[in-house]
This record gives structure tokens, sequence and C-alpha cells, in this order.
């Protein structure tokens, strides 16, 4: 039995090698997953939590509205040993637990045993892997039957029939690319199977060019929020995991190798912040050769100003669709001037362009929080 305490708040990253190591350990748990919402809710579907008999457990799925009252049922589902799926009413004037909720949604969650089912899951999430999870919610099919979708390759055994995985495999396919999920039901002659489709999508990368004190709260802060974080210092002696112990990689590099140091791609985002003019100078040409979308550029515009003369002087010219890459000054305007109000700064930024967002108050936005994005099955 896991001695772990509550950890709710944990990055989805540490959820998923809790879950993992939790089935490595062959300890007893329960998977609580938001599948459907109807209205408002903190979570959207694909939101877990994992519940472990003696108490511990991590992640969220409200903002503490139901949690106490899953982790009762989760007891409940280890005892009889089968998956259940509850739905629960937040929209009534009733107020059932004694205070007001935050949540004004109709919200469906289904908790299910922690078994070798998930172990794909988990592990495709830990290499870095976007791959789609289909599970049965009701049909002829037992609930909590489970398949994992890769694209390129389909889905991974024969869990389901083949009409059952033929039908699905292009709205997988867009659940996938999205990193959408939801709950869907599928026609087949006479026959209707309800399935919850989980769009995982690997976290982001970002990679910090620099080995100055102020990398450390940029790299602490980014893995708060699910990005995969990799420093890379152009002084081979600053190259030290003990110096950025968050820090998922460390690597040393001159700035002419900065395209070779792996496959860039537009899930990959870059901050520069070594503080050497030449090196950011190299840095942000090499850059601007690979997909990348994000390329914050730590410095004033005076300092900018300066590099794209100095370009210039050198027949270098910035396109305007690599211009709208690049961010500087970097970060939102927020008036802090610490390292951790800097990092803030800098991470919310990119959290912005990740999510493709124009960062503004949420109350000055007009519609849902959180993006509902419709992909439907034929």
């Amino acid at each position: 039995m896991s001695t772990r305490s509550n950890e709710w708040s944990v990055p989805e990253t540490e959820l998923f090698t809790q879950i993992r190591e939790t089935l490595d350990a062959a300890s007893e748990a329960v998977l609580a997953t938001v599948v459907d919402v109807e209205g408002s809710a903190y979570r959207r579907p694909g939101a877990k939590m994992l519940l472990e008999p003696d108490g511990g457990g991590a992640g969220s799925i409200t903002a503490g509205c139901l949690e106490d009252e899953v982790r009762k049922l989760a007891n409940d589902v280890l005892e009889a040993g089968e998956p259940r799926i509850e739905t629960w009413d937040l929209t009534g004037d009733n107020d059932v637990w004694g205070m007001g909720v935050g949540c004004n949604g109709v919200i469906t969650v289904l908790l299910e045993p922690l078994d070798e089912s998930f172990r794909p899951v988990a592990a495709a999430r830990e290499r870095g892997e976007n791959i789609g999870v289909v599970t049965t919610l009701d049909g002829d099919l037992p609930v909590g039957t489970r398949a994992v979708y890769r694209p390129g390759s389909g889905f991974d055994d024969d869990a389901f029939p083949a009409w059952f995985r033929s039908e699905l495999t292009e709205t997988v396919e867009r659940f996938v690319e999205h990193g959408t999920s939801d709950t869907l039901h599928v026609k087949h002659a006479d026959e209707t199977v309800e399935v919850f489709i989980d769009g995982v999508r690997a976290s982001p990368e970002l990679v910090v060019f620099g080995s100055g004190h102020d990398v450390q709260s940029v790299v602490e802060l980014a893995k708060l929020v699910d990005f995969r974080v990799t420093v890379v210092a152009f002084r081979g002696g600053q190259a030290n995991s003990d110096r950025f112990p968050r820090a998922d990689d460390v690597v040393s590099a001159s700035p002419r190798d900065v395209g070779a140091i792996r496959k860039w791609s537009n899930d990959n985002y870059a901050v520069v912040m070594t503080h050497n003019f030449v090196d950011d100078q190299l840095t942000l040409l090499e850059l601007l050769e690979t997909a990348v979308p994000y390329i914050g550029l730590m410095g004033p515009g005076k300092r900018f100003d300066e590099m794209l003369e100095d370009f210039d002087e050198e027949g270098i010219t910035i396109s305007e669709d690599d211009r709208d890459r690049i961010f500087t000054p970097i970060g939102l305007s927020l008036g802090g001037d610490t390292p951790y109000q800097i990092a803030f700064s800098i991470v919310a930024e990119l959290l912005a362009v990740s999510n493709d967002r124009t960062p503004q108050h949420l109350s000055r936005r007009a519609g849902p929080i959180h993006e509902r994005r419709e992909v439907a099955t034929e």
C-alpha cells in the first residue's frame, strides 16, 4: 500500500509517472477520468485523478467540488473490482454538499480499477508519444474495454471488432491531432456503442539556451505547467544536471550546433537567454532555420534592433513570417522584475502561444474559458 500523500496539483506528466509506478508496484488504485461535461466545469473531458486506498493519490478532476465523493465511490469500485460511471448534476439550485460549488455543469466520470490495460498509455506519455485511447462506456462490449491507437500504425490489438476499428480510425486521428477528449456514440447497423476517446498528446518541449541563475526559475515554472525542459549551455562547465535539477536534460553545445541538437518541430519552443550578444545572434539564426513556432529572446527591444542592423550589414534578411516567431522583449507585461516574476511572464507567454491564445483578462473574454473543439464522428 502506498505511503505517498495527496498530490492533487501535480503536473500531468507527474500524474502519468505515478500511474506507471503504481502499476509497477502492482498496488491497488482507481483511475477516475472525466468523460463528459455539459455546461461549465473546472476541468474538461480527459482530466484524470489517481486514487489509492490509503488516501494517497494524485491529480484532480474538479476544484474540490467532487473529490471527497469520488474517493468514497473509489473504495466501492475497488471492492467490486469493476468500472463504474457516475454523473453529477451541479446546475440545480439545491446545495447538495452544504456549500456553494465552483462548477455549474453536468460532469460524468469513469472510475475504474487501474490495471495493465492502461500501461501502454502511461508508457507512451513518458516516451513523448502522441496516442489515442478508446474506452467503452456502454454497448455490447464490457464497460472499460480499452484499445490504444497509434497514428500511422493503427490500433494496438483487436480488443474491438474490425468494423469498430475501421469506423473510428479517422475520428481518433483527429482527436490525437488536436489533443481532444470526448464521449461519442458510434452507430453500425442496429448497434450503438458509447465510447470515450482520449487524445493523449505528449507535453510540448521547451529548450532554454543559457546557464545563468535566471534560467532556473524559468525551468521550474515551465515544468509545473507541463513542459518538458532541456537546458542548453554554451559553456561546457555549466552543462551540469546538478545546476538545473528540475530540467529533463542538460546538454552542452555551441551556437552553431543548435540545429543539430534535435529534430526540431512545431512542438518545440525556445527561450534564448544567454546574455551574450553574439551567442544570441547565432542561436537566433539557427533557430530560424527550424520549425519552432516560438523563439523568446531575452533583452530590450533596442538590443534586438542592433541585431537586425548587424544582420542587414551581413546581407541577412529576416522575413515577416520569421519575425512573427520572435518574441522580444520576451514575456507578457505583468509588471514584475524579480527572477520569478520575470519567469512567470515568460512562461505565461509560452502557454498562450502553445495554446493558440491571445492573452487577456478572463473577465473580458466572451464565451467559455475552455475551448470547445468539435471533433465529430460520422
